[in-house]
């Protein structure tokens, strides 16, 4: 089909990769961080200047590294708000990330519309501090000049898009952004405009959904511009996952995302009914401690890293001498104790060695997670194999456990912007689809990811009897928090 490339706007840099439309192979890459901001409210880390982006994409590209290329697709950070005025000015910098200063927003939200169940029947999700929604609720109370200036609401890859073509009057988003925004539903494919208003106190024009092989349009010069999609769908699409997949990724937080065919509806609001960059669905769970959970045990154990950390655990044994870690430090969300803290049981005199408590750690943040990914299977989620994404996902400790705690096969992909990946991907789609070569409800085949393959084996029972030792403490601890 010829040649493709992906972008991906994170947080802090922008990646480009050039890759055969045919096969996926990766034939150039590009890479540029962002620029220091100087926006309007600098030095709040949840405000930017968007025109930082198109900086950073420009220097990313440079040196001819878009040359020859077809189609172009553009991933870009969840959760991003871009508000515009009618004339298609930045109202203000765009609200990034999560901010503590929207927790209230947030609460103020759920209980505007009725409750956290309310929610989840409306929109698949219930608003937190990161979604759009709740940052137009911050908005709307906080700088009421900027929320009645503001026409036009868009993401960060649907400002990107819109940006690469021009300024088109047509703006464009997919389903896979639209369905993190908190005012769109995935289970009917619609816009909620009654909570953009609950939110911000007025109507705005929202962007045009379109298909995930569709082309949002064409630059001057013929370049094809695909649909774009959020950091998490793209990656997902990136990986080449599918039925019967799970990504189990290891951040600071984690969070354990997984295909189905239908919007999963959760009375609880632990499952956030996202959709996926295909036409399929993507249910995310999300814990607020995983990795940030083993920071902490290395510091209290005088580590210098977690590689430390990892070679001190596996001096110990499963079930780590009967030393449990909740390791719910920042509260949890899965289950919900927003305002908890962690709880570590089972000391006892031949239990009080650091090697134990370094394995303890580990189990317990994979714990959360397999406490995640039932979540998944409680909702009707088919899980045969784990894709495990993350730094911490190379430990030995971390891969020593994860099979037999997930009971499932652990799939480590070898470290790539998947993201990028998945950018590129639906630019070939979007690239065969116009060409006549390939069909819209079927996307490229291209060659998976090199990875390592690990299975729970003879170690599946002994990781059972941990997880059960786990579930123990949290249900003595927290009766009735965990809710299927």
């Amino acid at each position: 089909m010829g040649i493709v490339a992906g972008l991906d706007s994170a947080p802090d840099f922008t990646r480009i990769v050039v890759c055969d439309a045919d096969s996926g192979t990766v034939l150039k890459q590009g890479y540029a961080p962002h620029p220091v901001d100087h926006a309007q409210g600098a030095g709040r880390p949840s405000d930017v200047d968007p025109q930082n982006w198109l900086l950073s994409l420009g220097e990313a590209a440079g040196g001819g590294l878009l040359e020859g290329v077809q189609a172009i697709g553009v991933s870009a950070q969840a959760n991003a708000l871009v508000p515009l005025d009618s004339q298609g000015n930045t109202v203000r910098p765009a609200m990034v990330g999560t901010d503590k200063r929207i927790q209230v927003a947030a609460a103020d939200l759920i209980d505007a519309l009725g409750g956290r169940e309310a929610w989840a029947q409306a929109v698949g999700s219930v608003p937190q501090a990161a979604h759009p929604v709740t940052k137009l609720r911050w908005l709307a109370r906080t700088e009421p000049e900027n929320a009645a200036r503001t026409a036009v609401l868009l993401q960060a890859h649907d400002w990107l898009v819109w940006q690469l073509l021009g300024r088109p009057v047509r703006r464009t988003t997919d389903r896979g952004g639209a369905s993190g925004t908190g005012y769109w539903a995935a289970a009917t494919g619609n816009y909620r405009a009654d909570l953009v208003e609950l939110a911000l106190g007025h109507q705005t024009m929202l962007p045009e959904v379109i298909g995930p092989a569709d082309a949002a349009g064409a630059t001057p010069e013929g370049l094809l511009i695909s649909a774009g999609t959020g950091e998490t769908m793209a990656a997902a699409f990136g990986l080449g996952i599918g039925l019967g997949d799970a990504v189990v990724s290891l951040g600071a937080s984690g969070s354990v995302m997984a295909v189905h065919p239908e919007a999963l509806y959760d009375p609880y609001g632990m499952v956030t009914a996202l959709a996926d960059a295909t036409g399929m669905h993507l249910p995310v769970v999300t814990t607020l401690n995983a990795v940030r959970a083993l920071r902490g045990t290395a510091e209290l154990l005088g580590l210098p890293d977690l590689e430390s950390l990892s070679d001190l655990a596996m001096k110990s044994t499963p079930g780590s001498h009967g030393l449990v870690l909740l390791p719910y430090l920042e509260g949890e969300r899965t289950p919900n104790l927003p305002h908890t803290a962690g709880t570590l049981s089972g000391l006892r005199r031949e239990s009080m060695k650091p090697e134990h408590l370094a394995r303890a750690a580990f189990e317990g943040m994979l714990c959360g997670l397999a406490d995640a990914l039932d979540v998944m299977r409680g909702r009707g989620v088919e899980v045969r194999r784990v894709f495990l994404l993350g730094q911490a996902a190379e430990l030995p400790a971390v891969q020593a456990a994860a099979p037999s705690l997930f009971g499932a096969q652990v799939v480590v992909p070898q470290p790539a912007d998947y993201a990028a990946i998945g950018a590129a991907r639906q630019a070939a789609w979007a690239l065969g689809v116009s060409q006549g070569v390939l069909d819209p409800r079927t996307p490229p085949v291209w060659q998976g990811p090199v990875a390592q393959v690990l299975e729970p084996g003879d170690d599946l029972a002994v990781g059972q009897a941990v997880r059960q030792q786990f579930v123990s403490v949290r249900e003595q601890t927290h009766p009735g928090a965990f809710r299927m």
